[in-house]
């Protein structure tokens, strides 16, 4: 049951967020379950989800951490001033 949750939950996230706001599949794979511990009363909206992560980074697993660190470097990377 708790599966077939897990699965409709995260095909929610994917359906009513854009593309951008999704991340990677890694990404995606490497915080499922913090999301659902932290952010769960947010989904569907990827954004406020990925804000929560954000807001309870020193909580998150490491795989997690990471994968944000790493989203947030490359964001920095591709700008230009």
């Amino acid at each position: 049951m708790r599966l077939l949750f897990g699965f409709s939950l995260l095909v929610a996230i994917m359906a009513a967020a854009p593309a951008s706001a999704q991340g990677t599949a890694k990404q995606r794979s490497a915080c499922t379950n913090d999301a659902y511990r932290f952010c769960e009363r947010l989904v569907p909206d990827a954004d406020a989800v990925s804000q929560c992560l954000r807001a309870n980074f020193g909580s998150l697993s490491r795989a997690c951490k990471a994968q944000i660190q790493g989203a947030a470097k490359g964001k920095r990377r591709g700008r230009r001033h």
